[in-house]
């Protein structure tokens, strides 16, 4: 598990993807999200817009989990 640290309120799923370095541009983000493979807290998001705020755990499946600080 690895940790990101944000210094805002939230950040967008989308953005926490690529700003973690999963994702190159925001349409393979936005590719990664719409295939059904990333949980927020165990659950499946489809989002891209979805909030996301410290202490989320975020888990791409088969490629990494990440918990926002």
């Amino acid at each position: 598990m690895r940790e990101i640290e944000i210094k805002t309120d939230f950040i967008k799923l989308d953005q926490l993807i690529k700003f973690a370095g999963i994702a190159q541009t925001g349409g393979e983000s936005k590719n990664i999200i719409k295939n059904g493979t990333v949980y927020v807290n165990g659950r499946i998001v489809k989002e891209r817009g979805k909030k996301i705020r410290k202490g989320d755990v975020i888990e791409i499946e088969g490629i990494e989990k990440i918990i926002v600080v």
